[in-house]
């Protein structure tokens, strides 16, 4: 366990009416995160080099606006970095386009989901097997997840396992390697940020078919992907002395013990 700080790579910013309403997405992540350590911010998306791996103890990869086929200078540069990152065995959890980026820089095609936008808190299944993944433990096969996204990992890199889907993608969990692991789904959405983006782009969902007041009302508590990543940091990124006591409380919660 090290006492290096967590890493959380930025690779966007709300558009000015969410941030107004629930902030930026470092606060998302910290809400989340409550009884885990501090972190150390870097906004790619603004040109702020990347550290070396070893000036910290994991990496969280954020959610964007942006995409990732427009191959922009900073998303290229962050995929160098996430290939380097896998070579030394560095711990990474990738979000929605922390996901898609993982997949891209290890070997794997990403672009617009075919059936278009996927958005709203909605039911992701377990795979077969996926019941081992500590992460996942005590999940049940099925559970609550909020979705935003229009891009889409279409092909796995080579050696990547699938430990989760929705009806809709059929990569909403994805594990690279012993400590790597991204999610489609976004864990740091809190009822109130899932409100936030469904309100702003009421028109545009209205226009392809959706239903933007019964989204909202369908919004809920999404524990099982918060767990996952609060037990990603509680492995990798607490200090010793807060790491058990987090990890036991998290276990006592799913009624296990976690071997991350």
């Amino acid at each position: 366990m090290s006492e290096k700080t967590l890493l959380l790579i930025q690779v966007g910013t709300p558009p000015d009416d969410i941030r107004a309403q629930v902030g930026d997405l470092p606060l998302w992540f910290s809400a989340v995160l409550a009884a885990g350590p501090a972190f150390k911010v870097v906004r790619v998306f603004e040109g702020e080099p990347l550290p070396p791996h070893d000036a910290h103890s994991a990496a969280i990869i954020t959610g964007s606006w942006a995409m990732v086929t427009d191959r922009l200078p900073w998303s290229e540069a962050a995929a160098q970095w996430i290939r380097d990152a896998m070579a030394l065995g560095f711990p990474l959890f990738g979000v929605c386009y922390g996901h898609q980026l993982m997949a891209h820089a290890l070997g794997g095609k990403v672009d617009y989901h075919p059936k278009g936008r996927e958005m709203g808190c909605l039911d992701i299944d377990l795979l077969a097997g996926a019941e081992e993944e500590a992460l996942l433990a005590g999940s049940g096969p099925r559970f609550k997840a909020h979705l935003t996204h229009m891009q889409t990992v279409l092909e796995l890199p080579p050696g990547a396992r699938v430990l989760a889907r929705s009806a809709h993608d059929p990569h909403q969990v994805v594990r690279y390697g012993a400590h790597a692991v991204s999610t489609q789904f976004h864990p740091e959405f809190s009822q109130k940020v899932a409100a936030a983006c469904i309100q702003l782009r009421a028109q545009v969902l209205q226009s392809e078919g959706f239903d933007p007041q019964a989204m909202l009302e369908q919004l809920r508590d999404t524990p099982v992907p918060q767990r996952m990543l609060q037990r990603f940091v509680a492995a990798y990124a607490c200090p010793p002395a807060t790491a058990p006591a987090l990890n036991t409380a998290l276990g006592a919660q799913a009624g296990t013990t976690l071997t991350v």
